[in-house]
C-alpha cells in the first residue's frame, strides 16, 4: 500500500493509503484502502462506514451487492470505552447507514496503555458492547496463527451471507510498552514477568511447521533472511531521508483547488417542475391534512413567487438532482424538518406508505436521499464526512436538530472537517446545517456556536455562512455543489425566519443572472445621507430593518455579511466605499460579546481591510456570558429589545 506522499502532517501512521492486494495463489486482485485517522481513538469508525456506504451507493447494486467490505481495527480498551463505538454499531442496520456488515477486529492486548481491564470496563469481555446489535463475537488465541486465520475466514463468510456486523476478539499481548518505548513492568509487573518468558509467535509457529514437516529448517531460515532484508532495506531508506534538512511545513493553501465561477441560477421551468412534484402525488395517496396546504402553497410559489426558505431549499435539491447530482441529507427529524417546514418525504395518512416527490422529477435525474438519523451527533457527522470524502460529486449534508447539539460531534469537527486537508490532504465538501438564533428558547436551543467554527478557520479550511434570504441559501447550496472545490460548508440556518412573511424571495432571484451574494448591501437608503453603517447577519437584520422603518432612521445603512469565512474582502470594501459620510461603523449581533462572529470579525476586519475599516468597529451585542443565552423567555425579550434599541443610538 502506498501512502499519500511527503508533506502531510500528523503523527505516525494516520495518513490514508491505497493499493491492490494480489493473492499468492490464483488470479484477481482486491483494491484495498486505509482510511486516514487521527490519534483520537475510534473516531475513524463512522468515517469509514460513510466512505464505504458512498462507494456502495456509487456502485448502485442495492442491498444484495455489498461488495465493499469495511474492516475496523480496534483496541480492547477503546472498543469498550469510547462511546462512538456504540453509536457506530447502532447505525449498522439503519436504512440510511447500512453497509452490509462490518468485520471488527479487536486487538486485545489486555491492557489500555497502563490501565488494567478491571479499571477500564465493567463487562467481562471487551467486546460485550457488540451485544447491542447481537453481533457474533469470535474469541481467538493470538498465539495460534492458524486459528486466527480460520476465524477471519469465518467472520468474512458470516458477513457475506447475513450482511451483518461480526467481531473477532484477538486475545494477545503487547510485548513492549505503549508506542514501543514505555516500560510496562511499572504498572503490570506480574503480566510482564510472564510475557518476558514467552517465546515469539514466529518462533513457536515456525517450530510447529517444521515439526509437522510442512517446511524444512532451510526454508524457514531463508524466509526469515528475506523478511529481515526487506525491513533493513526500508530502514536504510528512512535513515537516508533523515539526512535532509527539515523545512517548515508549508500552508495547505499552496496546493488547494481554486473555486470556479459557476452559474447557479436556473430557469422557470425547472422551478415549476419541482412545484408540480409536490402536488402530482401517486393515485390514491393521501397526504396529512396539515401537510396538504403546504404542498399546494409550494405549487403556487413555483408560479407566483414569494418563495419561502423550505421551498427554496427543495428547489436547490431538486435542480441539482435534475442535473444528475446525488443529493444526500441526514439528520434528526430531517425528512419532516425539526420545525415542521421541510416535508421532503411524505407519509400517506391512511396507509403509512412513504413518497419522496424529489425522486420523481425526471427519468435520468440523480438520486435524492433524505434520511432521519439516529439520535447521535458524533457518529452521524463522522458518517456524512466519510460519505463526502468518497463521493465528491454529491451534495452531502448533515443537519442538527438545533445547532446547539453539533458540539456532540466536536471531535469530528476538530480532527476531520477543519483540519483533514491540512493534515492528510484529504478533502471533503460535507455541509453542516445548524439552526441558530436567539428566540427565547433557552441556552440549549439557541446557538450553533459560530465562534467555535470561526476559531478553526485558516488556510481556507472551510466556508462559514449565515444567509438571510431563501434565494441566497439556494444559490449557496448550488455554488457549493458545482464550483469544483471540495471544502466543508457550515451554514447557520434560521428557525423563526422559516415563517417570517418578510423573508421570501421572488422567482427572478433564482433565475437569470442571480447568484450567491457574500455581502448584501442596503438598497433602501441614499448613501449620501448615511451617517451610520450597521454590519449584521441573519435574523437580526430583519428585526433591525423593521425597527429602522418604525423609527424612520434611513440615515442608518444595514449591510449584511452572508459569508464570514473566507472573508469577502472585495465585496466588503465595495460596500463600505459607498458610505463616505458615515461617522460610525457598528457590528450588531444577537450573541453575547464573547460569542458569535464578533471575536473573529472584530479582529479581522480592521486587520485585513484597514482601508475599509480604518477605525475599530463599535459593538452591539449581549454582555459576555458563559452560556449562550438566558433561560427565561421574558428576560430574552427585554434583552432583545434593548439590543435593537442600542443599535440605533
Amino acid at each position: 500500500i502506498k501512502d499519500r506522499g511527503p508533506g502531510f502532517r500528523g503523527v505516525k501512521f494516520p495518513p490514508g493509503a491505497g493499493g491492490k492486494y494480489l493473492p499468492m495463489f490464483g488470479d484477481g486482485e482486491t483494491k484495498v484502502s486505509l482510511t486516514a485517522n487521527p490519534s483520537h481513538l475510534e473516531t475513524v469508525d463512522p468515517v469509514l462506514e460513510g466512505i464505504v456506504r458512498a462507494k456502495q451507493d456509487l456502485l448502485n447494486k442495492g442491498e444484495d451487492g455489498f461488495t465493499v467490505l469495511p474492516v475496523l481495527l480496534h483496541g480492547d480498551a477503546a472498543f469498550a470505552g469510547q462511546g462512538v463505538v456504540a453509536e457506530t454499531l447502532n447505525l449498522a442496520m439503519l436504512r440510511g447507514y447500512r453497509t452490509g456488515g462490518t468485520v471488527h477486529v479487536v486487538i486485545n492486548n489486555q491492557v489500555g496503555f497502563t490501565t488494567a481491564p478491571e479499571h477500564a470496563r465493567s463487562s467481562q469481555y471487551a467486546t460485550d458492547v457488540a451485544k447491542i446489535i447481537e453481533a457474533p463475537v469470535f474469541h481467538v488465541n493470538g498465539d495460534d496463527p492458524e486459528a486466527a486465520c480460520w476465524v477471519a475466514k469465518l467472520a468474512v463468510d458470516y458477513r457475506e451471507r447475513f450482511h451483518k456486523d461480526v467481531v473477532i476478539d484477538l486475545i494477545c499481548y503487547r510485548r513492549r510498552g505503549h508506542n514501543e518505548g514505555d516500560d510496562p513492568s511499572i504498572t503490570q509487573p506480574l503480566m510482564y514477568d510472564v510475557i518476558d518468558k514467552k517465546r515469539s509467535v514466529r518462533k513457536t509457529y515456525t517450530e510447529a511447521l517444521i515439526g509437522r514437516g510442512d517446511i524444512s529448517l532451510e526454508e524457514a531460515e531463508t524466509a526469515l533472511r528475506d523478511f529481515s532484508s526487506q525491513l533493513e532495506h526500508v530502514f536504510n531508506e528512512v535513515r537516508e531521508l533523515e539526512k535532509h534538512p527539515v523545512k517548515a511545513s508549508p500552508s495547505v493553501e499552496s496546493r488547494q483547488q481554486i473555486p470556479a465561477q459557476v452559474p447557479t441560477a436556473i430557469d422557470r421551468k425547472t422551478i415549476e417542475r419541482i412545484g408540480d412534484a409536490f402536488v402530482n402525488l401517486p393515485e390514491g395517496f393521501t397526504p396529512h391534512p396539515r401537510v396538504k396546504p403546504v404542498l399546494e402553497r409550494r405549487y403556487k410559489m413555483s408560479r407566483e413567487g414569494n418563495v419561502d426558505w423550505a421551498f427554496a431549499e427543495l428547489i436547490a435539491f431538486g435542480s441539482l438532482a435534475m442535473d444528475g447530482r446525488l443529493v444526500r441529507l441526514a439528520g434528526q427529524d430531517s425528512r419532516r424538518g425539526t420545525f415542521t417546514q421541510r416535508h421532503a418525504v411524505l407519509i400517506d395518512r391512511k396507509t403509512g406508505e412513504e413518497y419522496a416527490p424529489l425522486q420523481h422529477l425526471s427519468p435520468d435525474q440523480g438520486r435524492v436521499m433524505i434520511y432521519d438519523s439516529a439520535l447521535s451527533e458524533y457518529a452521524a457527522v463522522g458518517f456524512e464526512y466519510g460519505y463526502s470524502v468518497a463521493n465528491s460529486e454529491a451534495l452531502v449534508m448533515w443537519e442538527a436538530q438545533f445547532g446547539d447539539f453539533v458540539n456532540g460531534a466536536q471531535t469530528v469537527i476538530d480532527e476531520y472537517i477543519s483540519s483533514g486537508e491540512a493534515k492528510w490532504g484529504q478533502v471533503s465538501d460535507v455541509v453542516l446545517l445548524l439552526p441558530h438564533g436567539h428566540e427565547g428558547q433557552g441556552p440549549d436551543h439557541t446557538s450553533g456556536r459560530i465562534e467555535r467554527f470561526l476559531q478553526l478557520c485558516a488556510e481556507h479550511s472551510m466556508t462559514v455562512t449565515m444567509p438571510s434570504t431563501p434565494a441566497n441559501y439556494f444559490h449557496l447550496l448550488r455554488r457549493h455543489a458545482l464550483d469544483g472545490v471540495n471544502r466543508p460548508l457550515i451554514v447557520f440556518t434560521p428557525k423563526s425566519m422559516l415563517r417570517n412573511k418578510a423573508v421570501v424571495s421572488q422567482l427572478e432571484d433564482f433565475t437569470g443572472d442571480s447568484k450567491f451574494l457574500s455581502v448584501i448591501d442596503d438598497a433602501e437608503v441614499d448613501p449620501e445621507k448615511v451617517t451610520k453603517v450597521i454590519l449584521t447577519s441573519g435574523k437580526l437584520y430583519w428585526e433591525l430593518r423593521a425597527e429602522r422603518a418604525k423609527r424612520d432612521r434611513f440615515d442608518v445603512a444595514l449591510v449584511r455579511i452572508e459569508q464570514y469565512y473566507p472573508l469577502p474582502k472585495d465585496k466588503l470594501r465595495a460596500a463600505m466605499a459607498r458610505y463616505t459620510k458615515a461617522e460610525r461603523v457598528v457590528w450588531a449581533q444577537e450573541e453575547p460579546e464573547n460569542q458569535g462572529a464578533w471575536p473573529f470579525l472584530g479582529l479581522n476586519l480592521p486587520r485585513r481591510l484597514p482601508d475599509a475599516f480604518p477605525k475599530p468597529l463599535d459593538l452591539v451585542a449581549r454582555r459576555p456570558m458563559a452560556a449562550p443565552a438566558t433561560g427565561s423567555s421574558k428576560v430574552h425579550e427585554v434583552e432583545q429589545k434593548a439590543l435593537i434599541a442600542k443599535a440605533f443610538e
